[in-house]
């Protein structure tokens, strides 16, 4: 019983005023994405497992929680990403074969904390654009991750791009000539992650294609680092040149578009590993270490639910946004009273709270003034009127 009022390790609340701070950042990013023609969806909490995690790697499986479901004896989990279940809605809940923007906000449930120290509760909001192919589709998305971020409070967001196709043509490359044994494969793309170049080098034996491998953590910086990486990757499979290809089309389709932005370009970013296939990208804050927004490509993950069209799409973690520095809005005080004038009161007390207010009525004539009351409604001469709190 000593422990009952505590929460789980990892597991957060949110009290006044960054409770609201949340809130009022969510209200703001779904206006971004109205104004996009995205359209509002608000899939469960929970789902049967198998649906949750199609399309992801086993990083997915393991921060999922799992419970039996009571009623159909089934494995239900606990959503830890919204992405799947964008899939199953358009596949099957809201179909049509044209194309389709949907965007979602709400909690997702972690069994462990992605980093030190971060909630086990994130609060995403993301948007998916489904049946559309083109770079043109990336580039919306990216262009309205942007504007999302900004809206959060990211004034000088940072951009990074990568493209999944070129790690994933090297990799089956390296297995087919046998410079890298098939279960080796999620280990190399640890090493790739951490960009540690002697470890991929251990891995790997002295093939040109290990050697290219090896070279991806070297190749980051400004759009020109592609020339580059099409220098080092000559001898690369026609996928993977075909993937550096489409990294610099999408990234000037991007500068055009945000012009204002610094766009970075990343050969090994691997991010999105588990269910994405195609271009990969993340805002950054100027001044953090990690990713406030993330997303890419993903064409094909809703095979198993029967309809595996072209998608891409982004997410981002709204309480790593609030500042809880904000202070709540001041409250008016409205004190006790009985009577003829109770009933001028309620006049006066609707009149401000219609005006954007906020007004605390007395439930007792011998209730004080709370904190976090600046003003109160005194009467003078048989007119309510506001006055400062005493000090």
């Amino acid at each position: 019983m000593k422990t009952h009022w505590r929460l789980p390790r990892g597991v957060d609340e949110l009290l006044p005023p960054a409770a609201w701070e949340l809130e009022s950042l969510r209200r703001r990013v779904l206006d971004v994405f109205d104004a996009w023609g995205f359209d509002y969806v608000e899939p469960p909490v929970i789902e049967y497992l198998e649906s949750l995690l199609v399309g992801s790697g086993e990083d997915m499986d393991l921060q999922t929680l799992k419970v039996i479901d009571q009623v159909s004896g089934k494995q239900l989990g606990v959503r830890a990403d919204m992405t799947s279940q964008a899939v199953r809605i358009d596949a099957h809940s809201r179909v049509t074969d044209d194309v389709q923007r949907l965007c979602y906000a709400g909690p997702v449930v972690l069994a462990n904390p992605q980093i030190a120290q971060s909630s086990r509760v994130p609060f995403k909001a993301g948007a998916e654009i489904f049946g559309a192919g083109s770079l043109d589709a990336d580039a919306e998305i990216i262009s309205l991750m942007l504007e999302a971020v900004r809206a959060g409070g990211v004034q000088q967001p940072v951009l990074l791009l990568g493209h999944m196709g070129i790690y994933h043509g090297l990799a089956s490359a390296a297995v087919s000539s046998g410079a890298l044994a098939e279960e080796d494969e999620l280990t190399l793309f640890g090493k790739i992650q951490r960009k540690s170049e002697s470890d991929i080098r251990e891995l790997l034996d002295e093939s040109p294609i290990a050697e290219m491998i090896a070279q991806l953590p070297r190749l980051m910086g400004e759009i020109e680092v592609l020339d580059q990486a099409r220098d080092v990757l000559s001898g690369a499979p026609d996928a993977v040149l075909a993937a550096i290809a489409q990294l610099e089309d999408l990234a000037r389709l991007v500068r055009a578009a945000n012009n204002d932005v610094q766009v970075g370009l990343d050969v090994a970013e691997l991010s999105g590993y588990g269910y994405h296939n195609g271009p990969v990208f993340a805002v950054y804050h100027p001044q953090r270490g990690s990713a406030v927004a993330q997303g890419g490509r993903y064409d094909g993950v809703g095979d198993v639910f029967g309809r595996g069209r072209p998608a891409t799409g982004f997410d981002m973690d709204l309480k790593g946004l609030i500042g809880g520095t904000s202070a709540a809005r001041p409250v008016v005080f409205a004190p006790y009273v009985t009577g003829a004038a109770r009933s001028k009161l309620v006049e006066e007390v609707d009149s401000l709270r219609a005006q954007g207010y906020r007004v605390r009525c007395a439930l007792s004539a011998t209730e004080q003034v709370p904190a976090g009351c600046s003003q109160l409604l005194v009467e003078n001469n048989g007119r309510w009127q506001l006055a400062e709190v005493p000090t």
